[in-house]
């Protein structure tokens, strides 16, 4: 069994932990957290370490998962890898480019597996959202967003984020890497805009904002993201592929709810479009919700170690769409493209 430590026991720590706690192929030996959480029935046995590295040098994991918040996820990782365990690290990889490269040469170096939290990778809605977008052909248009009206703890969870990263980098990450997967082209420049909506949130931060970028194949992606009381319900969800050939789109149920986590992933129902042919609806009514997606993602880290799998293209791509992610940021902040 892989000897397995979880630091950081927000949202999907705890449904990480979870899925060790429910997978043979893992023994959860550890969880770490710098208070003392509220845990399920199931995790309630497991003792909680407040510090990551005495856990790491007491434990000796073979894996160690890291769902702290970013800022935090480029030292840990490599610490957890320079001590021997293989990684799965919640997105971002890490606050910055360079740390983020920093996390792919220490993989490298020292020989373990570096797995990035994409959990829509996992997901097979959007395996075949991703597969029919492909078969159209490019170039494309991304019509992509998430906005999430946030009240209570869900608004605090918000804020704690904002200390360290903005929406359109924190979320567009997953989006630019579905874009990113469809396309196989090169970014070259990005756009971006935000404002800050509200006064509960440090005055250099903002909860609201935008990007475009455009690729080398003439391609462009649209992505918005925005936190808060004060975000609308309306079109909050959209996910949308325009092809010269037709387009590929998620439509979800008129009851859908930002609030709601589950729809965060959910798909309901993926219309394809093809110039001169009815659409065709394909019901994705059986797909997996948030917990057996988290369960699907730390058996592809058990296979992952077991197989020996080759996470190179996987590591790229995760550097790759922080890259954008983070010029968007720039450019919000200067109000100037950023070519990369």
């Amino acid at each position: 069994m892989i000897r397995t430590l979880v630091a950081g026991l927000g949202t999907m720590g705890r449904s990480h932990a979870l899925a060790y706690h429910r997978n043979p192929a893992f023994d959860l030996v550890g969880l770490v957290n710098r208070s003392t959480p509220q845990l399920d029935a199931e995790l309630a046995g497991y003792a909680v370490m407040p510090d990551f590295h005495e856990a790491l040098a007491r434990l000796k994991p073979d894996l160690v998962n890291i769902s702290t918040y970013s800022d935090s996820h480029a030292d840990y990782a490599c610490a957890a890898m320079e001590a021997g365990a293989h990684v799965f690290v919640e997105k971002p990889l890490a606050s910055t480019v360079a740390d983020a490269q920093r996390v792919v040469d220490c993989a490298r170096a020292n020989g373990r597996k570096l797995v990035v939290g994409y959990i829509l990778r996992h997901h097979p809605s959007w395996q075949r959202l991703i597969a029919e977008a492909r078969a159209l052909g490019g170039p494309y248009v991304f019509r992509l967003n998430l906005n999430q009206q946030s009240n209570g703890p869900t608004w605090e969870v918000h804020k704690t984020l904002m200390q360290s990263t903005s929406p359109i980098v924190d979320c567009g990450v997953h989006y630019v890497d579905v874009m990113c997967q469809i396309t196989d082209a090169k970014p070259v420049e990005v756009r971006g805009m935000g404002l800050r909506l509200s006064d509960e949130i440090a005055p250099d931060m903002y909860n609201y904002g935008h990007f475009q970028v455009l690729f080398d194949d003439g391609s462009l992606g649209w992505y918005e993201a925005g936190w808060g009381p004060m975000m609308s319900d309306t079109a909050f969800f959209v996910k949308d592929v325009v092809s010269p050939n037709g387009a590929v789109s998620i439509r979800m149920p008129e009851n859908a709810r930002s609030d709601d986590h589950d729809t965060h992933t959910k798909t309901s129902v993926i219309r394809v479009h093809r110039n001169g042919q009815p659409d065709e609806d394909l019901s994705m009514a059986d797909e997996p919700g948030h917990q057996a997606l988290c369960e699907r993602e730390q058996a592809f880290v058990a296979r992952a170690i077991a197989e020996d799998l080759d996470l190179s293209r996987h590591m790229q791509d995760a550097v790759q769409s922080l890259a954008i992610c983070l010029a968007a940021d720039q450019s919000v902040r200067s109000g100037q493209p950023v070519k990369l």
